[in-house]
């Protein structure tokens, strides 16, 4: 993928790129370009796309984020020396947004997860950490939580949602921690109700296990559950937020709970080298898109769903076979679209036509899915917003038509 969103990278992981064939030689020595390089290229070109995220931007781009730098905090502050200053204004900010005690910066959010779980162990007893086989730490964190911290992940079901109450209630073996991952990236960006997550909270809660949630989306959840995000925040003992996923903030990750947690969870992150001399550049990008962006989540939802819709009256309307899009309405605004052919192939047509159209329907890397099934993940920002339902049917329809003829 580009750098496939997540880290607890999540516009971004560390995940392997998957679409990055090799160069070959082209007729005049030089090596062709591969089709990660052309995606990028032409993501960054398009003229119209549905998201054009800050980490696919050249340097210059990113660089320019801090001009506003001046409006969220005062440059004429010292600069932070390992976590006060502006870091320590980010911590207030992240705290009363979500309605805790205190918060603590982090780098990465696989760090703060790490820490908060440990922590959670130390006070429990119990290394044992309940969550789902395709939450972000098994999937992409190779290992970490078994492998750094002593924790052991045990896994609640093997379906593609969030836990059940009578899951989690029934689970044949004891643990201290049950780890919720709102909304689940890797199975569509899904969220249950907010009646069933209130249920398994509860569930947890008859066991005597903490609750911790990983919010690295957290930030737009809130217009599914119709609930202010204080609200969804209360239901858990800790939750991981990140900075960069949907607020386009350069880095960097919070782990926000109890006062007495998050001074000891300060400890952990200074023994796991977390405690970094100076964050100013990504803790002002942060609090930027807490102002700018966060604002705009539950429209770039609203509109998520319009996308999605569109997408799958033109997918139709240009005669492609089967198709899936999911969610079929979308929890947030990011959603998978599944298709029934080899993904380079599926790759190609979405690249050829972005540089052809100056229209970027699908940006993000084609994976597989299945045998000659091809999925990605489509992300619905402020660019998205200039695109009608009409625009995307169009987009989608001939989109569907050079990959039929190309198939």
């Amino acid at each position: 993928m580009i750098a496939r969103m997540s880290d607890t990278d999540g516009t971004s992981d560390t995940t392997r790129v998957r679409d990055g064939r090799e160069s070959g030689p082209e007729a005049d020595g030089a090596s062709r370009p591969t089709l990660r390089e052309r995606r990028i290229a032409a993501w960054r070109g398009a003229p119209r796309v549905l998201a054009r995220l800050g980490f696919v931007a050249p340097l210059r781009e990113r660089l320019a984020l801090l001009e506003d730098a001046g409006s969220v905090y005062d440059l004429d502050e010292m600069s932070d020396v390992y976590g006060n200053g502006v870091v320590e204004a980010l911590e207030k900010r992240v705290a009363g947004l979500l309605g805790t005690e205190a918060a603590a910066f982090f780098p990465t959010g696989t760090m703060a997860q790490q820490v908060a779980l440990r922590c959670w162990a130390g006070r429990t007893g119990d290394p044992a950490v309940a969550l789902h086989p395709l939450s972000h730490p098994e999937v992409h964190e190779r290992n970490a939580f078994s492998q750094v911290s002593g924790l052991r992940p045990v896994r609640v079901t093997s379906e593609p949602r969030l836990p059940t109450a009578e899951e989690v209630r029934d689970f044949e073996e004891p643990f201290g921690a049950l780890m919720l991952e709102l909304p689940l990236r890797d199975a569509g960006f899904v969220l249950p109700t907010w009646e069933e997550l209130t249920e398994v909270v509860d569930a947890a809660r008859e066991r005597e296990a903490v609750v911790h949630v990983d919010g690295a989306r957290l930030w737009e959840c809130a217009e599914h559950f119709g609930r202010p995000l204080e609200e969804i925040a209360g239901l858990a003992d800790s939750v991981y937020v990140s900075f960069y996923k949907s607020l386009g903030a350069f880095g960097g990750a919070a782990l926000a709970g109890p006062t007495t947690l998050v001074e000891e969870a300060k400890a952990w992150r200074h023994r796991y080298g977390g405690n970094v001399f100076q964050q100013f550049p990504t803790a002002l990008s942060a609090l930027i898109g807490l102002d700018r962006e966060l604002p705009r989540l539950p429209e770039y939802v609203r509109h998520a769903r319009v996308v999605a819709a569109a997408l799958r009256e033109g997918l139709e309307a240009g005669g492609m076979p089967w198709f899936r899009v999911h969610p079929e309405v979308p929890h947030t605004h990011d959603f998978q679209v599944w298709l029934p052919y080899e993904a380079d192939v599926v790759a190609e047509a979405a690249i050829a036509a972005a540089e052809e159209t100056g229209a970027m329907l699908f940006a993000d890397h084609w994976g597989p899915k299945g045998p000659g099934v091809a999925a990605t993940e489509v992300y619905v920002r402020s660019d998205g917003l200039e695109w009608s339902a009409g625009d995307v049917r169009e987009a989608a329809e001939e989109f569907a038509r050079r990959l039929l003829r190309a198939a």
